[in-house]
């Protein structure tokens, strides 16, 4: 083999090897923008995260027919921080993932029907069927949390609560890290707890 085949062999093989070891894109990070999205909520109208920018944005995303979630709803406990925290200003929109035919799945008048029987109180349920917004994410989970602030940066991401089962767990004597997070920002502190492991069940992607 010459020297030129062998310096070329080399330059290929190198080539490879960068193209193999290349870093993958970057998902949502504690302190980092939030990625934009543009979403349909259940009422028909649309929502773009930028355009909220100068307020605190929590994204919640939700399953009713998830265990981990319906404890939340059924306790109350969800309900109560939405009603919390949007009447301090805070726009809390809900995002449901599933795909047509999977756990969860939801028409936009079913969705109301949820939101009326539960009274929740998220400023919008956001339909995700095709599963963008929550692939964008990084959803894993519902429920899982984003906290955003008003520079638009994510300064919270993870687990509602510090409580992780479903049988004989009571939301409301858990530690909430979303309503933890909002405290430290009142104070204006930094979050004592940004980034924590969601738990719950699977996002039903298609």
């Amino acid at each position: 083999m010459t020297a030129k085949r062998t310096i070329a062999g080399l330059a290929g093989a190198a080539m490879l090897a960068f193209v193999f070891v290349a870093p993958a894109a970057a998902g949502p990070a504690v302190g980092k923008p939030a990625p934009d999205f543009t979403g349909t909520d259940s009422m028909g109208k649309t929502h773009t995260l930028s355009d909220y920018r100068g307020k605190t944005v929590v994204l919640e995303w939700t399953n009713h027919e998830c265990p981990y979630t319906a404890k939340h709803y059924d306790a109350g406990s969800m309900q109560a921080l939405q009603k919390e925290t949007t009447a301090d200003g805070v726009v809390w929109l809900s995002v449901i993932s599933s795909a047509p035919g999977r756990q969860g799945y939801v028409t936009a008048d079913e969705a109301n029907s949820l939101s009326k029987t539960r009274s929740a109180a998220a400023s919008a349920v956001i339909l995700d069927p095709d599963g963008t917004i929550g692939r964008l994410y990084g959803a894993s989970t519902t429920p899982e949390m984003f906290v955003i602030v008003p520079d638009g940066t994510i300064a919270y991401m993870g687990a509602i609560d510090d409580e992780p089962s479903t049988w004989g767990a009571n939301p409301l004597k858990a530690e909430n890290y979303v309503r933890l997070a909002m405290a430290d920002l009142a104070a204006g502190k930094p979050v004592s707890k940004p980034k924590t492991r969601p738990h719950g069940c699977s996002v039903k992607y298609k």
